[in-house]
């Protein structure tokens, strides 16, 4: 587990209630004023999974396997969302960029994905404050051939 403290702005208290991939989720939380609920959809900086909803592809290697190991992980869990203002705060399809921290064992998810070998290391256009670690996860992986790494061609 990875235990080194967030290194940008963090926003607590957020709940992550859908998995809609391996690299993208919903998270929630209740405001204080009134009870409402701030909803996001979050994609993970750093990170990029085989596709398995566009509708014009065919499912990728390995890519069941990246979402159910996202929902074991991230469902209904408390969650910090770290920003990095290198990246940005929204991509161009108008999702929140972040990395989620596990809060109860303040867990990088972003980089446990990779280490697990459920994601590969992504870079977007610029590069990220943790893509230095999330490089080192992936050589391991690649290593130990886990998860992506048995695919013919993972990334694709």
């Amino acid at each position: 587990m990875h235990t080194e403290p967030a290194r940008g702005r963090v926003s607590t208290g957020w709940t992550i209630n859908r998995v809609i991939d391996g690299d993208t989720v919903e998270a929630s939380r209740t405001t204080e004023a009134g009870g409402a609920h701030d909803r996001e959809v979050v994609r993970l900086i750093g990170i990029d999974t085989p596709e398995i909803v566009d509708p014009a592809e065919p499912v990728e290697c390995y890519a069941q396997q990246a979402s159910k190991f996202a929902r074991r992980m991230l469902l209904d869990k408390a969650v910090s969302l770290e920003f990095d203002p290198t990246q940005g705060r929204m991509d161009k399809y108008g999702r929140t960029l972040a990395y989620v921290w596990l809060q109860r064992t303040n867990t990088l998810f972003n980089r446990l994905a990779i280490r697990t070998g459920h994601a590969l290391e992504y870079t977007y256009r610029s590069p990220y404050k943790w893509r230095e670690a999330f490089l080192r996860a992936q050589r391991s992986a690649q290593r130990r051939g886990l998860g992506v790494w048995q695919c013919p061609r993972p990334g694709s």
